[in-house]
């Protein structure tokens, strides 16, 4: 049997040079920041594309990769590669608490009849459809306000499996248990450990890529709310301030803006107003 075309070896790694060249890239098109200590974890990420290329190593792979025209070829893979995906269903819990019983009744009383919402940076989808769920819950026992999520994301490959909607079954055990009674199907084989979000939920959620380095987002009429959260984390200050101005573009006076825990904005001249922790109200 003839051995395979490619196989990673202690000698294949990925050079310092060819990281720096990459992470140059990636900040022009992402903004992220690759630090050098990514590097171990980038050399990782790369070795599917090796493979997929049908490159005998690293080394060969780059070099192919920085000839004129093939970049721009693989810069769709390479954002796939760098991007951090984690998410969980109700991340950092007190928000949607937030939502619930604060920002959806204000909104009901303010005469709002349709919700429209954004969760930026949506990655595999639990963060639009933990969204979902709170929407939809308050507007069956509430008689409204009705609701529409655009969900968008840079990597493709999340995207596609956020539209599925399908995750472990163990993903969904921080859902309420009558939320996941109402809005998690499992399936009729009970050795399949996997669950799917219901369709009703799947038909409100409209998924797209975007970059938020872009200038603008055409994302429509203004948000009334806008979820880009544990994302400014990966962007220096600069990068940081520029796409929370331009999040900010996109509410409607009275919005709301939600970040990660972890994010501030301290020192940035926004239009903006802490309501609640990492929650900020358009003024």
């Amino acid at each position: 049997m003839s051995a395979p075309a490619w196989s990673a070896t202690a000698e294949d790694a990925l050079s310092r040079r060819d990281f720096d060249r990459i992470a140059r890239y990636i900040y022009a098109q992402a903004g992220i920041r690759l630090p050098p200590a990514k590097l171990t974890m980038i050399e990782g990420r790369l070795r599917r594309r090796v493979r997929a290329t049908q490159h005998a190593s690293l080394d060969d792979y780059c070099g192919w990769l920085f000839e004129p025209g093939n970049l721009d070829a693989e810069r769709q893979h390479l954002l796939n590669a760098v991007t951090t995906n984690k998410t969980d269903f109700f991340r950092e819990p007190k928000h949607f608490d937030y939502l619930q019983q604060v920002a959806l009744p204000e909104m009901q009383a303010e005469g709002v009849r349709r919700l429209r919402v954004w969760s930026a940076a949506c990655s595999t989808g639990a963060e639009p459809y933990t969204i979902a769920m709170v929407l939809d819950a308050f507007a069956r026992d509430r008689r409204g306000p009705d609701y529409g999520i655009l969900a968008t994301d840079l990597d493709t490959e999340v995207l596609a499996a956020a539209r599925r909607g399908v995750y472990p079954a163990a993903m969904v055990e921080p859902v309420p248990a009558a939320l996941r009674q109402r809005y998690v199907l499992r399936p009729r084989d009970r050795e399949r450990e996997e669950v799917r979000i219901v369709p009703e939920l799947r038909g409100a959620i409209g998924f797209a890529q975007l970059n938020l380095m872009d200038d603008q987002y055409p994302v429509g009429a203004p948000m009334d709310m806008i979820f880009c959260r544990n994302v400014l984390i990966y962007f220096d200050k600069p990068t940081q301030e520029q796409v929370v101005r331009r999040l900010a573009a996109c509410l409607r006076p009275g919005g709301l803006l939600f970040l990660g825990h972890s994010e501030s904005v301290a020192g940035f001249t926004l239009p903006l107003t802490v309501v609640a922790n990492t929650v900020f109200k358009k003024i």
